[in-house]
């Protein structure tokens, strides 16, 4: 009989668990979309105060132009001192969640302009971010970025 009442309640409970975690979930990956979202008009409007935000201080980026950048303030010296874009939009096919840390990949499409290499040019690129919580916030911890052509 208990085990039948546990069985029961477990078959009862289980279902509900499930939803709420899914629901956890969905709202998670609604933040991280939306924190990618801001990411990106950061980058197009040159904004580093508001990048600066996002970014952790040990950010580490796998740049397009093949170069390894480590820390937040050596990324924004290579974005303020490199491409500028009239164009920017990420195309986001996969948020992956693992407790603290969000993998969000997919591909970015983008068009230099002004005095930036490639200006005018529309650019297709992969990427992969690395979102993580420290403390009560999610911050952009590691990214790559690899062109794929230019058309």
């Amino acid at each position: 009989m208990k085990l039948a009442l546990l069985l029961a309640v477990i078959a009862v409970a289980t279902p509900a668990s499930v939803s709420a975690q899914n629901a956890d979930r969905n709202t998670l990956e609604q933040e991280i979309r939306r924190l990618e979202s801001a990411d990106v008009a950061a980058v197009l409007n040159n904004d580093m105060a508001a990048a600066d935000k996002l970014w952790t201080e040990d950010l580490t980026v796998n740049a397009p132009n093949n170069q390894l950048v480590r820390g937040k303030k050596a990324v924004v010296e290579l974005k303020n001192s490199g491409t500028k874009y009239a164009s920017f939009v990420r195309d986001i096919e996969s948020v992956l969640i693992h407790g603290n840390t969000v993998i969000v990949m997919g591909q970015e499409i983008v068009v230099p302009t002004g005095e930036s290499p490639d200006a005018g040019k529309t650019i297709r690129r992969r990427f992969t971010n690395v979102w993580m919580k420290r403390g009560s916030k999610w911050h952009l911890t590691a990214r790559q970025a690899s062109v794929i052509c230019q058309i």
